[in-house]
């Protein structure tokens, strides 16, 4: 294991971020911020108590949910497509660094970056609502996984385009509107049992639910089917990838 290599990927990235500071952090925190704002205060000061919990409450888990998730797969894909397209990745092909070395160095850059900032919303979550946390650990445990699991999924976006509109369309096209539709603002249960049935199609449900059971303890479906369904995806991402380079897919534009 090539440890070097993978601590000189880590650190390049993780110094992006912080060059890219308001983009990267600020953005996403602001945008969210706009949510509470809206939805919290505005909006669920009108509305009643979702399983015993109030609605500007209910929807933290959701929220950082989505900011993880839609940064987790935009920093892994950005991360090794931005190589490609300036033509700087022949340089880590031309490494001593093998692909499961590369995958560790820019997935773990991205997942980091979005644990950072779904911390950061949650604690800037205080100044909107007040809120609990029945679980911690499962909670940073969810968050962590989350974080992996859509950072490996971005990276084989990342190595899948080959160019700019196609590294932003699973994310806006697909992602985006799976998370809004996976229960990141209200409860599955207040849908038609009919609608009930197809959202459970939906994966994001899943993270969304088990992330919302370690606040309050409570959900939409049970937290092992939760996190059994979040640990299945994560190993499709890795299948994924095994994939890309087993086929002899290079890291090439």
């Amino acid at each position: 294991m090539n440890f070097h290599a993978i601590r000189a990927i880590y650190i390049f990235e993780m110094a992006r971020t912080w060059r890219t500071i308001l983009q990267s952090i600020a953005s996403p925190v602001i945008s969210t911020s706009l949510y509470f704002i809206v939805f919290g205060s505005a909006i669920g000061s009108r509305m009643a108590q979702i399983d015993g919990v109030s609605y500007g409450a209910y929807i933290v888990p959701g929220l950082i949910m989505l900011s993880v998730l839609t940064e987790s797969i935009s920093n892994a894909s950005f991360g090794i497509y931005m190589p490609k397209w300036a033509g700087t990745i022949y340089e880590v092909l031309s490494a001593p660094i093998s692909a499961f070395e590369i995958v560790i160095g820019y997935v773990g850059a991205a997942a980091s970056k979005s644990v950072i900032l779904g911390l950061i919303i949650l604690l800037t979550s205080w100044l909107f609502v007040d809120y609990t946390i029945v679980h911690p650990w499962w909670m940073l445990g969810f968050l962590i996984l989350t974080s992996i699991t859509f950072s490996l999924f971005g990276f084989i976006i990342g190595v899948w385009a080959d160019g700019w509109e196609k590294l932003q369309v699973v994310p806006v096209m697909i992602v985006t509107p799976l998370t809004f539709l996976g229960g990141s603002f209200y409860s599955i249960n207040m849908l038609p049992p009919f609608w009930q049935k197809v959202t459970l199609f939906n994966p994001v449900v899943y993270l969304v639910s088990g992330f919302r059971w370690s606040f309050y303890g409570v959900s939409d479906v049970g937290v092992g089917i939760s996190l059994g369904m979040t640990l299945a995806f994560m190993l499709l991402c890795l299948g994924g990838i095994w994939w890309v380079f087993r086929t002899g897919y290079r890291l090439k534009h």
